[in-house]
């Protein structure tokens, strides 16, 4: 059998591997379904090919109300509801007015972001190692809150260029940080761009304001090797080819609610992997087992083809799963025919 490694590598390089590659992410209460019924470490019970961490933050992704009450607040200054489920929201923008100037940006060096982060990359060897490193845009509307931010791309586009450029910085200095840790195999940006039905923004605006800004942190990442995993909830099919030609190899999630993995396979898939694809807002929520089972078979089969394709529910796996689909999802995943 081959190395994770190579299994992952083949498929973006759109090479047939046989079996198709999969991924999982789970919030608490879909994490703890799991562990009852594959045991603890997830990761090695499920053989999963990629293995994803990130800096640490004082707002954790899951902050648990038990631990650290009904609000935090995340190392920008954005205050967040804290959830048993979830991840919570932003609740407390941290930039009321369209204004840097009395701002101080946290420092990207911290080391207390990169705590143990070298010993797990020695650690998970051997499989393919991405990091997260940031979010741009959307880190925008947590700080600026999403309504202020939209408006501010027409009212105040000199504080929405400044502001992204400062977070690219934030960001190109983690990246170069965690380059100095020791090897891996990508970077991961989270940033949601899309809605259920369109883009939050217009391309034109994506174009003006944030392409700029991912383009340095891709050639950062490109011009050292790694592969780019970029997130992207909702409906951004106006800009795929523009991350295409930044240097994208990976787009997550690909919610089948917003857009049409098999129609981006036919249009994209020579240029561009895809991970994602099963939905979690009808079939994994509302469907059967059988159901479940028959989709992951019909995404294997129809996606297998000429590679560069990741097997992953559209999103986080959430506490609304039932528990026999969410076995039904993983069993079928793993299963090598």
């Amino acid at each position: 059998m081959m190395s994770d490694f190579d299994w992952i590598q083949q498929t973006i390089e759109h090479r047939e591997t046989g079996a198709v590659p999969y991924n999982f992410m789970f919030s608490p209460p879909a994490k703890q379904t799991a562990e009852e019924h594959y045991g603890q470490d997830l990761e090695e019970r499920l053989s999963l090919p990629i293995r994803m961490n990130a800096p640490q933050s004082p707002k954790p992704l899951y902050a648990d109300p038990d631990r650290y009450g009904a609000t935090i607040t995340d190392e920008f200054g954005v205050v967040w509801s804290t959830s048993k489920i979830d991840r919570g929201s932003p609740i407390g923008p941290c930039l009321p007015e369209p204004d840097l100037s009395q701002y101080a940006f946290p420092n990207p060096a911290d080391e207390s972001r990169f705590a143990g982060l070298g010993d797990w990359l020695v650690r998970q060897g051997g499989h393919y190692r991405i990091i997260w490193v940031g979010d741009l845009w959307e880190r925008a509307t947590f700080m600026r809150g999403m309504e202020s931010i939209l408006l501010d791309l027409v009212e105040n586009p000199a504080f929405v260029a400044d502001l992204l450029e400062r977070l690219t910085e934030y960001i190109l200095e983690t990246t170069r940080i965690v380059l100095g840790l020791g090897p891996f195999e990508g970077i991961a940006v989270s940033d949601d761009y899309g809605a259920q039905r369109g883009m939050l923004m217009s391309p034109a605006h994506w174009r003006r304001f944030v392409k700029p800004c991912l383009a340095q942190i891709y050639g950062l990442a490109k011009g050292n090797g790694l592969t780019v995993f970029h997130h992207s909830c909702g409906n951004i099919v106006p800009i795929i080819g523009d991350l295409i030609d930044l240097g994208l190899d990976i787009l997550h999630p690909i919610q089948p609610e917003a857009m049409d993995i098999l129609s981006l396979k036919k249009r994209f898939g020579k240029d561009l992997a895809f991970c994602g694809g099963v939905s979690t807002q009808d079939l994994l929520v509302s469907g059967t087992p059988d159901q479940v089972r028959r989709e992951v078979q019909r995404l294997k089969r129809e996606m297998s083809p000429d590679g560069g394709y990741i097997l992953e529910p559209g999103i986080t796996l959430q506490a609304d799963v039932p528990r026999a689909n969410l076995i039904a999802l993983i069993d079928e995943a793993r299963r090598r025919e």
